[in-house]
């Protein structure tokens, strides 16, 4: 409508002696009500909305409520809300009419409902984020671009990485939409990556991984309580920091440590000296006998007589493809050949989210609702401003909502599943499920009363979650 178009605010003289005016931009989502005003006349015709959509042009038109009986009121009235706007019309028409008793010492007028007139002169109520996320996801679902187009060029308005946590998570959920759109998602998405400082700060923040490694520790060192020599393989072995307590913890077993070696399974086969050395230095400080050793695939591990075989899987399933995928189907393969290795415990830690078969709207829904609670449970940890949680964000988790809303096929990494599509798997490849160990629980419950009290710890089938609030993120359980 070409009066909605100009950019300016106009408020009539006339407001002040006429019953009927003509505001100019009423309509107009730019218009800045707070900012100033300009005073003025215009003549334009009136016209009907009908006579508008031929014409192009618009006069909205006002009308005093002081000056219109109750029937004209009533034959304007078309809502249930109607009679609540016309009360705020007169809370301002009193304002506007009043006398200077309403300024302040800086002469700024004091509007009454101020938030409920920015919304009728912007033309349209605040919108929500989540659902402005979910209407962009649902036109990406139906290939609807330009509404998509339409709804990400609003979301740029309202994201912010140093905002509330649904803003800071918004903000990579608009990365991921766009990167769809524009099918740039494994560019963005590696993956491999080296791990850093800020995986590092993760693992300080947040109980999530402490939760993973404690609960696994704790049903490998009931398993081995009475082995004298123990083999761990771990998929993920990160920097190492697992592994630490559960040396210090069998350095204390009563007639002595066993002789621990840990492998760790990397695509190089020099890729984790540091947190071999790492390792070595802590075992050798308790005095247990250690070796650590680095291969490039489990088919390359060789058991030796008398080790009681333990393997870890910790926050790594996820990321091998299945049947969804690939005929070969990684995921279950892996399973059955780490069961003809015939381990004494295996460990599984896994996000409690259903991402991985999913379409993309479920997925997408899904991604929203897990996601936000963990960066509700950052936001308690660390200022929304501050460096290094905006760094962890951006490159731990910001990565994986970009993959798992981006991408599919073979560069969609992050799929995970819930614990009960894990236990269905773990079966089928001839595993029973193992009690974890009871003192486990108490150790952890010590652990998040330093974090915060809305974390949660449940104990349901043999296994543990961990969740934030109402929300399961964290599942652990343990198969022999």
């Amino acid at each position: 409508m070409q009066a909605s178009e100009d950019n300016r605010s106009v408020i009539s003289n006339a407001f002040y002696s006429q019953s009927l005016v003509e505001i100019d931009e009423f309509c107009n989502p730019q218009f800045q009500f707070l900012d100033k005003f300009h005073y003025g006349t215009k003549s334009e015709p009136y016209c009907t909305l009908e006579s508008s959509s031929a014409n192009g042009s618009c006069t909205t038109m006002y009308y005093s409520p002081s000056t219109l009986s109750s029937s004209q009121q009533e034959c304007l009235s078309n809502s249930p809300d109607d009679s609540d706007f016309w009360n705020k019309l007169r809370q301002l028409e009193t304002v506007m009419l009043g006398d200077n008793s309403d300024f302040d010492e800086s002469g700024v007028i004091e509007l009454p409902d101020i938030e409920f007139w920015q919304e009728m002169v912007s033309g349209y109520p605040k919108r929500d984020l989540k659902q402005v996320l979910i209407g962009c996801a649902k036109a990406v679902s139906n290939n609807d671009s330009l509404n998509a187009r339409l709804l990400i060029s609003e979301l740029r308005q309202m994201v912010s990485v140093a905002g509330e946590p649904v803003q800071r998570l918004g903000a990579y959920l608009l990365e991921g939409l766009v990167a769809r759109l524009s099918a740039s998602g494994s560019t963005i998405y590696k993956s491999e990556y080296s791990l850093n400082t800020n995986t590092h700060l993760l693992y300080e923040i947040c109980p999530y991984f402490k939760f993973g490694y404690m609960s696994a520790n704790g049903a490998i060192a009931e398993a081995m309580k009475c082995e004298k020599r123990v083999h761990i393989v771990d998929f993920r072995i990160g920097h190492g920091s697992q592994w630490v307590p559960l040396i210090q913890a069998f350095a204390k077993r009563p007639g002595g440590p066993p002789q621990i070696r840990i492998t760790g399974l990397h695509d190089s086969p020099n890729g984790l000296s540091k947190e071999g050395k790492r390792l070595c230095k802590v075992a050798k400080t308790y005095n247990v006998p250690f070796e650590f050793h680095t291969e490039v695939g489990l088919e390359s591990v060789r058991a030796r007589a008398g080790e009681s075989l333990a393997v870890n899987f910790a926050f790594v399933l996820h990321r091998m493809p299945d049947e969804s995928v690939s005929t070969r189907n990684h995921r279950d393969r892996v399973l059955r050949l780490v069961k003809s290795m015939r381990p004494k415990i295996v460990t599984l830690v896994e996000q409690e989210s259903n991402t991985n078969t999913a379409p993309f709207y479920p997925r997408f829904l899904e991604a929203l609702d897990y996601y936000n609670a963990m960066f509700e449970s950052i936001d308690i940890t660390l200022p929304r401003d501050h460096k290094e949680r905006i760094n962890v964000e951006q490159h731990c988790l910001a990565r994986e909502v970009v993959n798992i809303i981006a991408c599919e096929g073979n560069e969609r990494v992050e799929r995970h599943e819930l614990l009960g599509k894990w236990k269905l798997r773990f079966s089928m490849a001839g595993f029973s499920p193992c009690a974890m160990s009871p003192l486990v629980n108490g150790t952890i419950k010590r652990l998040l009363k330093n974090y915060s009290e809305r974390y949660r710890l449940e104990e349901r089938d043999g296994a543990l979650y961990l969740g934030w609030m109402n929300r399961d993120l964290v599942a652990s359980c343990a198969w022999k």
